[in-house]
């Protein structure tokens, strides 16, 4: 295993366009990093840059604290898992996992030594389960059984779901004993169900090996469950790295917090204003802070010191998740004090079985809308609408077209300037706890994998 450091980090083609821009970010050993972002915004670039196959414009890439910008993608001893599974058509699932062994042991002569590609291959013995080493034979079929592919050995990828080769693409970076393992979408290629799948044996894998790992995704699922730590780019610029928790519960900007999140957070156009009798308009169930924020769904009280960051805006953007809502009658009196209720018409319902979407439409005015289209345009997205997405219970009884009581949790609201995108609400320290907390678990998972494998 390897940390990996990336400092101020630039990739800048002929035409001058910066597809990378001043990237920084240290990759504890052993930690599971996830690139996540739109179409465009320089993730897989990044990730070539650190393999080897993209040079680097300007900055320093450091593996091990020593730098390797100049190094060959062979002496970097990181092992690729591509998109395409880049498996050789002509030779059996034995072979295609053996390859890299192969090679080595043809440079090299040792088939010890030299298939670990690098100088610290061999002293890193967790690579395939303590085994530190052994024969081509001996590690390919340890690494055959961890990834459920022994019957498979003698098949050809051709003869094997997208599921199989995928995990034969892993096996063969598996074998090598990398110092770090780099992912580049590696399972956009299948279908949803099997996608869940290996999800999940990737991230038992990681734990398994205890092997740095950086992934390139633009699914957030995938980010949000796989990464102890999500790096967000837009535009070649790293937006936030944190914990996928901290990204979800205190995310920096509004493009953080539109882009993380399924359904997305939904942003409504708001103006700060005092509220005469504490009450709040939304309901009633304000006295807050003798302060209330004017919006599409009604007038919504929020803390004083909410109200002190959003004083002096004419304009304000608040996000508010899907699952802040409930059907008002199924919400007890003790939490209903610490939201509001307001009278809303649900457009259409879309019932999940646990769960059920309730759509409530709005009409923003022409400023608005042109702030919804250019935070749409940088999440590459089709479109946001001017609509509120609700997550109701499967209980609730709520139907569309009729007036609806529903709460709203005001205490998690989110308040952005519309104008830079800064979120005026985040609480640094609550946020950077939750990312230390992350990276404490990850140590503990790994000592119990570890402590599995004997």
């Amino acid at each position: 295993m390897a940390s990996i450091t990336l400092n101020n980090i630039v990739k800048k083609y002929d035409d001058g366009f910066p597809a990378v821009n001043n990237v920084s970010l240290d990759i504890a050993d052993g930690e599971f990093v996830i690139l996540v972002g739109p179409s465009g915004c320089g993730k897989s670039t990044l990730l070539r840059m650190i393999v080897g196959l993209e040079d680097i414009t300007s900055g320093e890439l450091q593996i091990d604290g020593t730098r390797m910008n100049e190094a060959a993608p062979k002496d970097r001893n990181l092992a690729m898992v591509f998109q395409n599974y880049a498996l050789y058509p002509h030779l059996t699932v034995y072979e295609n996992i053996a390859f890299p062994l192969r090679l080595a042991k043809s440079k090299s002569g040792d088939s010890t030594g030299g298939a670990n590609g690098g100088s610290n291959g061999g002293s890193r013995g967790r690579s395939l389960g303590g085994a530190g080493g052994g024969s081509v034979d001996d590690r390919v079929r340890k690494a055959a059984e961890m990834l459920e592919l022994t019957e498979h050995l003698e098949r050809k990828p051709a003869n094997l779901s997208g599921g199989q080769r995928q995990r034969v693409a892993m096996g063969r970076a598996i074998v090598r004993q990398a110092d770090a393992f780099l992912f580049d979408e590696p399972l956009s290629n299948l279908d949803a169900k099997l996608r869940g799948q290996m999800r999940s044996e990737i991230a038992q894998l990681q734990r398994r090996l205890g092997v740095t790992s950086v992934y390139v995704t633009h699914d957030q699922t995938e980010a949000m469950t796989l990464g102890d730590r999500v790096a967000v780019l837009k535009k070649g610029e790293l937006q936030q790295v944190a914990s996928p928790r901290e990204l979800y519960e205190q995310p920096v900007n509004l493009f953080v917090a539109g882009f993380i999140g399924s359904p997305s957070m939904n942003f409504l156009p708001a103006t700060l204003k005092a509220s005469a009798e504490g009450t709040g308009g939304a309901g009633g169930a304000g006295g807050s802070g003798g302060a209330v924020l004017s919006s599409p769904i009604g007038d919504i009280p929020i803390s004083a010191e909410k109200a002190a960051v959003a004083k002096g805006h004419e304009l304000l953007m608040i996000g508010l998740r899907p699952e802040f809502f409930e059907d008002a009658q199924l919400v007890d009196e003790a939490k209903k004090g610490k939201g509001a209720v307001f009278t809303a018409e649900l457009s259409h319902l879309e019932w999940l079985g646990h769960e059920q979407y309730g759509y409530i439409e709005f009409e923003p005015d022409e400023k608005v809308r042109r702030l919804l289209a250019d935070l749409a345009a940088e999440m590459d997205a089709d479109e946001l609408r001017p609509q509120v997405v609700t997550t109701l219970s499967a209980e609730s009884r709520v139907r569309p077209g009729q007036p609806t009581d529903l709460w709203v949790d005001t205490s998690r609201i989110h308040i952005f300037d519309p104008e830079t995108g800064e979120n005026l609400t985040r609480d640094a320290e609550a946020g950077a706890e939750l990312t230390r907390m992350a990276a404490e678990e990850r140590e503990r998972e790994i000592e119990v994998a570890a402590a599995k494998d004997g």
